[in-house]
């Protein structure tokens, strides 16, 4: 068998068996063998952004990694800013990437670049295959580093030819190596401090699903300690029966305003809080200096069974798990289309087990309040900042989990960061619903200039700054853009108009669009 053949193979009988591609010359031989492993699935997308997004939301739902299919420097380059997202929340993620054939590497072609350096700035794991003989092993070790606890972009550089050569049969297997219960004095020392007043929790990593959330509400109710929650967590559990940590907020001052009490953090599978950006004359560092940080888990542990474990040093198995009191959600009437009327047509609409795709960005903090109403759900927030997830995450949930809906929730200046992924909804036929908030604005941006102090001084010196935020010149049209790509759209200029396409759309299966218009 080819090299490309055996690279496949090795990574079917290791369990990965979705590959989100973009190929070129080099990857040719990986295609073809394509035909030859079925085991593995191929996935074409437009655009290498969308190929490392749906990666990144794959992995987040099945906590075992995709892989991905680049070419050359320039590819790998192109998907970059969403493997930043993916590092960011420690997806698991097989990055294979295409090289010049070793011949041909002396010679400064005008594809040549340097792929290594590319790699490392989002991997924590790069390996250049040099000989046909290694591939099997290569291809099982970059397995074995995703996998590897918390999970990371794990990158494999093939050169063309050794694709193209006969390769010896071996297909490794790895056994996958757990995260591990944190030390039991640990879990002693944070049982001690629970009991003290000014004691918080801070839940990031994976200790925001339904198992983790149950355990902290019940530590909240035995110990009286507040539970928060990394806002940048890659997957959270969210909607109504479930226990609601307050999420530290984007923005430094509420978040500095929340945490001003807080005298002992204890992180679990996360950081203390800092804020997104520096701004002038506001700290960085959330937390009061006097306040002393302790560790629960570390990233690479096992913090669900660390707070299950903290429950029963605290006595805490019985307690009740506090239930936030129900927020009234206001009927959808027929005015203006805000964004509180979203906010209550997904409360009451989103069905049960939906996974959002969260890249509403400045819209955020009026709708998400409103989830914590609706069916149980899961929501996949940006993780590192990095504009152009939702859409390609979106789809890589529906490949993860095509028995649930997706809903894209996503502002329409980010959109157009991957609006390619839209083709490969349809081409896939997935189940993802995208909703499009269209202000015509970068909304986050307007705040930022004011918040930075450079409106000011803008608008003293550069009377262009407003043609910069606004992206309503001309007005982008999604539901042609959608139709273009094959996708049926719909457009919402009323809240009930909103209501009626939202709920037609959550009873029906396949790709669907609605562009939200914004009063």
């Amino acid at each position: 068998m080819t090299g490309a053949e055996c690279l496949l193979r090795t990574l079917a009988a290791n369990g990965v068996d979705t590959c989100f591609m973009n190929p070129g010359t080099s990857e040719m031989h990986f295609v073809a063998a394509l035909d030859r492993v079925r085991d593995v699935r191929g996935v074409l997308c437009l655009f290498e952004g969308v190929c490392s997004g749906a990666a990144d939301g794959y992995g987040r739902m099945l906590g075992r990694p995709a892989a991905t299919l680049l070419h050359l420097g320039p590819g790998l380059a192109n998907a970059l800013a969403n493997l930043h997202n993916a590092r960011k929340a420690r997806t698991p993620i097989v990055n294979i990437v295409g090289e010049h054939s070793t011949a041909h590497l002396r010679y400064d072609a005008p594809l040549s670049a340097d792929i290594e350096a590319f790699a490392r700035t989002v991997s924590g794991y790069v390996r250049v295959v040099r000989d046909v003989a290694e591939m099997g092993a290569a291809a099982a070790e970059t397995v074995r580093a995703a996998v590897t606890p918390p999970g990371q972009v794990a990158t494999l550089i093939v050169p063309a030819d050794l694709s193209w050569s006969e390769a010896a049969g071996d297909t490794p297997l790895i056994s996958r190596p757990a995260r591990a219960l944190p030390p039991r004095d640990k879990i002693e020392a944070a049982a001690r401090l629970l009991g003290i007043e000014g004691t918080a929790l801070l839940l990031g990593g994976t200790t925001t699903n339904e198992r983790a959330l149950a355990a902290a509400g019940r530590l909240a109710a035995r110990t009286g300690a507040r539970i928060l929650a990394d806002r940048n967590a890659p997957r959270i559990a969210s909607g109504r029966g479930r226990f609601q940590p307050l999420t530290v907020p984007y923005f430094p001052e509420p978040a500095l305003a929340l945490l001003a009490d807080v005298r002992r953090l204890i992180l679990v599978e996360t950081q203390a809080p800092v804020s997104f950006f520096g701004y002038p004359n506001t700290p960085s560092y959330l937390l009061p200096e006097e306040s002393s940080v302790s560790v629960l888990a570390e990233r690479r542990e096992d913090g669900t069974a660390a707070l299950e474990a903290l429950v029963e040093a605290c006595g805490a198995g019985r307690a009740p798990i506090p239930q936030a009191a129900p927020l009234p959600v206001p009927a959808v009437g027929n005015g203006p289309l805000t964004l509180d009327a979203i906010g209550a047509t997904l409360a009451l609409r989103l069905p049960e087990q939906a996974i959002l795709a969260d890249e509403m960005v400045s819209a955020g903090a009026v709708v998400v309040p409103y989830l914590l109403r609706a069916a149980p759900h899961d929501r996949l927030p940006v993780t590192g900042g990095s504009i152009g997830q939702g859409l390609p995450v979106a789809g890589g949930a529906a490949f993860a989990c095509p028995d649930r809906k997706v809903v894209a929730l996503e502002a329409d200046g980010s959109g157009m960061y991957t609006l390619q992924a839209l083709w490969t909804m349809v081409r896939e036929n997935l189940d993802v619903v995208t909703v499009i908030f269209a202000n015509r604005r970068y909304q986050i941006l307007e705040i930022e200039m004011q918040r930075t102090g450079a409106a000011g001084l803008a608008n003293r010196a550069n009377q262009m700054v407003d043609g910069m935020i606004d992206i309503g010149r001309p007005p982008l049209d999604w539901v042609q853009l959608a139709a273009g790509m094959g996708m049926p759209a719909s457009r919402a200029a009323t809240a009930a108009e909103f209501d009626a396409q939202f709920r037609a759309a959550m009873e029906e299966r396949g790709p669907r669009l609605i562009e939200a218009c914004l009063a």
